[in-house]
């Protein structure tokens, strides 16, 4: 007797089958720009998603960091199991912002303590991160919090939150 073929996705699980996801790993920018689709980028062990350990390579895409003139090439890993795509980020950058963590906390702090924003970047995008900070600090610790805004920067992020993201 054969085997019935596989029910198509629908609902949910139609817009949960290709799922991109995030890996941070310790690399250094510069090195990546130096040697492009040579750089050894580290291969997941395996998908965070399914814990399947056939990792593929799926190839590059481009990605904008401060401090650098042209777009950096980064590593993609897909999983032949659940479909999921790894997109890889060098650790000390948020998903999905081109400012390092710590360039980020340090023009918060340097606002917070000074009060003025600190020369170099866009007043815009500091004030977009502050906002941000204050928005997601209320929400996630609630109106309560009494503790410094920086504080607040610090425990989101150990509560795996990107502090300074509109996403909540």
């Amino acid at each position: 007797m054969s085997e019935l073929p596989p029910e198509p996705c629908t609902g949910l699980e139609a817009l949960q089958k290709d799922v991109l996801m995030i890996f941070s790993v310790l690399v250094s920018i510069k090195e990546i720009v130096a040697k492009g689709r040579d750089f050894p980028w580290p291969r997941p062990r395996v998908c965070p998603r399914c814990h399947s350990d056939r990792m593929w390579g799926h190839g590059f895409v481009t990605a904008i960091f401060d401090g650098f003139l042209h777009q950096v090439l980064v590593k993609r890993w897909r999983c032949p199991e659940c479909h999921c795509v790894l997109r890889v980020r060098p650790r000390g950058y948020f998903p999905r912002f081109q400012a390092p963590t710590e360039k980020i906390r340090s023009s918060i702090a340097f606002r917070l303590e000074h009060g003025r924003w600190p020369p170099g970047i866009s007043r815009t995008r500091q004030g977009h991160w502050l906002r941000s900070l204050a928005r997601k600090v209320c929400g996630y610790l609630g109106q309560a919090w009494r503790g410094h805004l920086l504080d607040g920067f610090d425990h989101l992020i150990r509560m795996n939150q990107t502090p300074v993201s509109r996403r909540m």
